[in-house]
């Protein structure tokens, strides 16, 4: 049974046009979902994160045993300090740079 290859397009055709008749509201959908769950949703993480950085964490230094083990020396600068150092956020074995607790 042999198929023209006129009846092949004509086939195709229809199949594209019923599969998108199915899908007109897709694009409004999106946009709907976008303005009423997306941007709201960005916003309170964006206001929560505002909040957040506002009370940062001002706890004293515990020597956890565990945590900042030197085995040897960084090869670089005094040999405590990691390559991305910052004082302000990265402690060293004893505590943070310049603090008196």
């Amino acid at each position: 049974m042999s198929v023209s290859p006129g009846a092949l397009v004509a086939r195709r055709l229809l199949a594209a046009a019923s599969a998108s008749a199915e899908h007109d509201g897709g694009a409004r959908t999106w946009k709907i979902l976008s303005f009423v769950v997306a941007f709201p949703g960005v916003a309170v993480c964006m206001f929560n994160a505002y909040l957040k950085g506002e009370h940062e964490n001002d706890s004293d230094f515990v020597p956890y045993s565990h945590l900042r083990i030197r085995t040897k020396k960084f090869p670089w600068g005094d040999g405590n300090h990691s390559l991305f150092h910052n004082p302000h956020a990265n402690p060293l074995p004893g505590g943070f740079e310049g603090s008196d607790h």
